[in-house]
């Protein structure tokens, strides 16, 4: 969650006495957030909306955030495409970057030459990518998919009544009626070298879970396995979605070349993503 992006709720502002929500500035301030003000107003819109105590409520909550625990963590949610998805401790907190492959997996999902397209999210996480895209105004059959229990938790949660959820290492949690009829093939793998795993931010490397974050000896080991699987599982014309680094760019065309998908990148600078597709041959 960018808290400056974020629109600030009245519930937030007035359900909590303002000099509480000061309180609470202040505090987060002196823990070094440099969004301080928007961050209270958040804690102050999730303590007046669980009932009981707010001010003690809000007073936890502050104590969690000064802590260094992440903001989403804390409130319940992080914002995505529009949608509040529900995270919590142990989870994957879905980034703003992320956006933009759900942008261009939008917009395949929208030309599918079939009235219900099959949609998959693999190392989905929270869920957050099928649940934008179960959302995204095309019909679909959704689909996600993880090897970690804990943040399955959270996909189902998210993807309630508009998606499967599946428990599994990648393309064998996969009911295999799906072979060869995956239009949209999300895949956020890990992509950070386990070298690099020290340099993550605090809330990253504490906060998310390992196999969430790390890619291997050169981030890549998670996309190889699910590039060489993907001409297997997606329809002909259709495309695997991952996300990478500029510094890993060339390589991971590579990977996915090697397998037959045609590859091709795609960079944001607003957002400062860069995508990989890579298409099965029709």
């Amino acid at each position: 969650m960018s808290p400056s992006r974020q629109t600030s709720s009245p519930l937030g502002e007035y359900a909590v006495p303002p000099a509480a929500v000061a309180s609470a500035t202040a505090r987060l301030r002196a823990a070094g957030c440099v969004f301080a003000e928007e961050e209270a107003a958040l804690l102050a819109e999730a303590a007046a909306t669980g009932g009981g105590d707010r001010l003690a409520a809000l007073d936890r909550l502050v104590e969690r955030r000064a802590a260094g625990h992440p903001l989403e963590h804390v409130v319940g949610w992080a914002e995505f495409t529009g949608l509040r998805i529900a995270v919590g401790p142990g989870v994957f907190v879905p980034r703003r970057r992320t956006e933009f492959l759900l942008s261009l997996a939008r917009d395949l999902l929208a030309r599918a030459p079939v009235p219900v397209p099959v949609v998959v999210d693999l190392c989905c996480g929270s869920g957050a990518a099928a649940a934008a895209l179960a959302a995204s105004g095309h019909p679909a059959e959704v689909h996600a998919a993880d090897i970690d229990p804990a943040a399955l938790v959270w996909a189902r949660r998210n993807l309630a009544g508009a998606g499967d959820v599946h428990e599994g290492d990648l393309y064998a949690a996969l009911p295999a009626a799906l072979r060869g009829r995956v239009a949209v093939l999300v895949a956020n793998v890990p992509y950070v070298p386990t070298a690099d795993l020290p340099l993550l931010p605090a809330e990253a490397r504490t906060h998310e879970p390992r196999v969430a974050l790390d890619g291997g000896d050169d981030g890549l080991a998670v996309l190889r396995r699910v590039a060489a699987g993907a001409p297997e599982w997606l329809a002909p014309g259709s495309t695997l979605l991952v996300e990478t680094t500029e510094r890993q760019a060339d390589t991971a065309r590579e990977v996915l070349a090697a397998t037959g998908l045609d590859p091709a990148l795609h960079h944001d600078e607003e957002r400062a993503a860069t995508v990989l597709t890579g298409t099965r041959p029709a």
